[in-house]
């Protein structure tokens, strides 16, 4: 299953023209304070609120119409860069009770899920002047969501530990890619043995998503998740390429 942004490129426009249109109308107003010109004030003051009204309108109408989507083991998720997409996958999941080598192996709390996501930048999706330039991901949330919607970081001791472990994969989820490369990285949890429906969720980590309309960010928005089957493997429509 893949998961592209819905309207991207779009939306985005529509965020950078209502921050223009908004900055403009300001300008505006302070020109006519100087001026003395009271209509212009009330002109610019209410285009300005009328602006943001239909933006906030949107922004809420897309979250609140929006479903939650689970991928399985191998689905892809993109995420829009403006004139090109970066798709993250889970390609296995397992689970330990321990982790580590020798005395520094260690045990968990309750039971360490140790989640690989590959991360691919798909060269169907970029602008066909762009070149073979680089492109460095941006910053991403990883955490797990449960069925009640409690969030769980990264295991800092179990990551370490895991970390000492032949085969073990590091790389940070910003490394910049070119067109069709791809990379995983390995993520430890430490969950509570009892928990229901574990979900993995990568996110944008950029504050600014958040007013974006249609982006996982905004708090009414429903998320794309992964589901973490124990045990599960997979190869991804990246590794294929």
């Amino acid at each position: 299953m893949v998961e592209m942004p819905k309207y991207a490129p779009f939306v985005i426009v529509m965020f950078l023209g209502a921050c223009a249109g908004l900055l403009f109308m300001g300008i505006t107003f302070l020109y006519g304070l100087a001026a003395r010109k009271r209509w212009l004030m009330q002109v610019s003051a209410g285009l300005a609120v009328s602006g943001v009204l239909l933006y906030a309108t949107l922004l809420f109408g897309f979250s609140l119409s929006s479903s939650e989507t689970v991928l399985a083991i191998g689905g892809l998720k993109y995420f829009c860069e403006m004139d090109c997409h970066i798709a993250n996958s889970v390609t296995s999941v397992m689970t330990s009770s321990e982790l580590g080598n020798g005395e520094k192996r260690i045990s968990a709390t309750g039971k360490f899920y140790v989640v690989r996501v590959q991360t691919w930048f798909d060269p169907s999706t970029i602008a066909p002047f762009r070149g073979n330039s680089p492109l460095a991901p941006s910053p991403r949330k990883v955490v797990v969501v449960d069925d009640r919607g409690h969030e769980f970081s990264i295991s800092q001791p179990g990551q370490r530990a895991f970390e000492l472990t032949p085969g073990a994969i590091t790389t940070p989820l910003t490394t910049p890619l070119r067109p069709g490369e791809s990379y995983s990285t390995d993520f430890v949890f430490d969950l509570p043995t009892d928990i229901r429906n574990p979900r993995l969720f990568v996110g944008d980590a950029d504050p600014i998503s958040s007013f974006i309309i249609g982006h996982e960010d905004n708090a009414l928005q429903r998320k794309i998740y992964f589901t973490l089957s124990p045990a599960s493997t997979a190869n991804s429509g990246a590794s294929a390429r």
